[in-house]
């Protein structure tokens, strides 16, 4: 078990190198409808790497040939261990960065209007996917929102929302309520349903976590801030009920799987399971935390982002392992513009002093 953190600056530092260094753990095998929970384990085993408490390993010379089934993605000669300099350019660090710069450009009392244009202003098109590049699309051809969300747009449940959620976690500690309002208003942006509900949970599950003696305290304050009745919400509950069981991580994953096929490797509800037993069954433990969840499959870099932010926070920069954060050099490599090269620290600590002076301020309108 990763011991408790206490001090706020060094959470909020722990939140951002968990979200990095989940999302570097999980970016070479990012491709759920080949990279199976049982191909990423028999890839493990390849490479000697079972039990997993490092970045992957790379792959042997003859496993990158043209079809390969163990043919990691092309970004991972910067993402395995030993050829680590610093963070991978990647969205789902960089939307981190944008929701702080939204913060502090615009303060808590932002629009949804002006979420999109800092989109404009600072994110390159091409760096936005799936239901964000259909919303960039729109507002680019002068849709306003919340039609951004709704036009020509078939991805309107999948994760993109939730990747974008922690920073109003991380500057709202222990107001998981505010956190979700402020993650919904970015949200409706680009996503309508379960889409913008992952959003709220995710941003209410980090805000939790300041606070939460555990991690099953902070995943059942989550569910409090949407419907009991959506899916989002139901298939939560289903992880917390098989975990209480004493079911087996991978017979949990494999119940889940069957009840939410159909859905596809990108769309929230699976991933909001794989990412729910990855922190129940890594019980706080950082390390185990991060790599059940990657090994879970389906969205591995942004599971294991959202995972590593949750379990930084409960622990704190000071408690997450040196193999995690010592390869990331203090650097972050990023599309948004004015932010490439930037200090992880320097991050947390712009993160903290919004947290600080938002705590002062009067509750948001929602």
């Amino acid at each position: 078990m990763t011991p408790v953190g206490t001090e706020l600056s060094d959470r909020v530092l722990g939140g951002w190198l968990g979200r990095i260094a989940g999302n570097m753990l999980g970016k070479p095998v990012e491709q759920g409808d080949h990279w199976t929970r049982d191909r990423i384990d028999r890839y493990l085993r390849r490479t000697a790497a079972l039990p997993l408490t490092d970045y992957l390993p790379g792959p042997a010379d003859s496993d990158q040939g043209e079809g390969d089934e163990f043919a990691l993605r092309p970004e991972w000669r910067q993402c395995v261990r030993g050829r680590i300099h610093g963070s991978c350019r990647d969205d789902d660090v960089d939307y981190a960065i944008l929701g702080l710069d939204l913060l502090e450009t615009h303060g808590f009392g932002f629009s949804t209007e002006q979420v999109g244009d800092l989109w404009l202003l600072r994110l390159p098109y091409l760096q936005t996917f799936t239901a964000e590049r259909a919303a960039y699309r729109n507002l680019a051809n002068g849709i306003k929102p919340l039609l951004t969300a709704t036009y020509d747009n078939p991805y309107q449940e999948w994760i993109g929302a939730l990747i974008r959620a922690d920073i109003y976690g991380w500057t709202c500690p222990g107001m998981p309520r505010r956190a979700a309002s402020l993650a919904r208003r970015d949200a409706v942006l680009s996503h309508t349903g379960n889409g913008v509900y992952g959003a709220m949970w995710a941003a209410a599950l980090v805000s939790a976590a300041f606070t939460a003696t555990t991690v099953r305290q902070a995943l059942d304050t989550a569910l409090t801030v949407i419907p009991a009745s959506s899916r989002l919400a139901r298939t939560v509950r289903r992880v917390l009920t098989l975990h209480e069981t004493r079911m087996t991580w991978e017979d949990t994953l494999s119940t889940v799987s069957e009840e939410t096929s159909g859905l596809g490797w990108i769309h929230t509800i699976p991933n909001a399971a794989v990412l729910t037993a990855g922190l129940l069954y890594g019980d706080g433990d950082f390390t185990r935390t991060i790599t059940l969840t990657v090994r879970g499959g389906l969205d591995t870099d942004s599971n294991g982002a959202t995972a590593g932010s949750v379990a930084g926070v409960l622990c704190g920069a000071g408690a997450v392992p040196a193999q995690w954060k010592d390869p990331l050099e203090d650097t972050v490599r990023s599309a948004v513009f004015g932010f490439d090269g930037v200090r992880i620290s320097e991050l947390a600590a712009r993160t903290v002093a919004l947290a600080e002076a938002g705590a002062g301020t009067a509750a948001v309108p929602s």
